[in-house]
């Protein structure tokens, strides 16, 4: 965040983060199909990082495990996330990152959706429209300030 630009949310509520999974030994076996669960896919996204906050999604809860879905022999994903105030203007960017996330980490044949928890942000109708929307998603992706910002969410924090 730059000097002088005010938060949105100067304040937010933090949240304790839930505990590592400690991966079982037929997870860690390469010859036992092992079906992505919801808990693998919060493990994934648990740890973006907030775009004006130093802290992660999970911290904010702004993702839970609970609002996880995934479903592997359809080969889908669906995630929804709560901004932390109603009228946040980063809640497209959360989005994004958490879909590119995602895109990165399983394999092509996982449909994913991403889209805000419904009634949780003033903007949610037009939010998920542009979330939904491959060529808005793609197109997104080839600016490179958007790129760069997207990027430096999903980079591991060094403390």
């Amino acid at each position: 965040m730059s000097a002088g630009v005010q938060l949105e949310n100067a304040n937010p509520v933090i949240f304790q983060r839930s505990g590592e999974r400690l991966p079982t030994a037929s997870e860690e076996d390469g010859d036992v199909h092992d079906p992505i669960d919801d808990r693998e896919i919060f493990d994934l996204i648990r740890s973006i990082n907030d775009p004006e906050h130093p802290l992660s999604l999970e911290e904010l809860n702004v993702v839970e495990q609970v609002r996880v879905q995934v479903n592997d022999p359809e080969s889908t994903v669906s995630v929804e996330f709560t901004p932390t105030i109603p009228h946040c203007s980063m809640a497209t960017l959360i989005g994004l990152s958490i879909k590119v996330k995602l895109l990165r980490s399983l394999p092509d044949r996982f449909k994913i959706d991403v889209h805000i928890t419904p009634g949780t942000h003033a903007s949610e109708e037009a939010v998920n429209k542009q979330l939904g929307d491959k060529e808005r998603v793609a197109a997104a992706l080839e600016n490179s300030s958007l790129l760069e910002v997207v990027n430096q969410c999903l980079s591991s924090r060094t403390i």
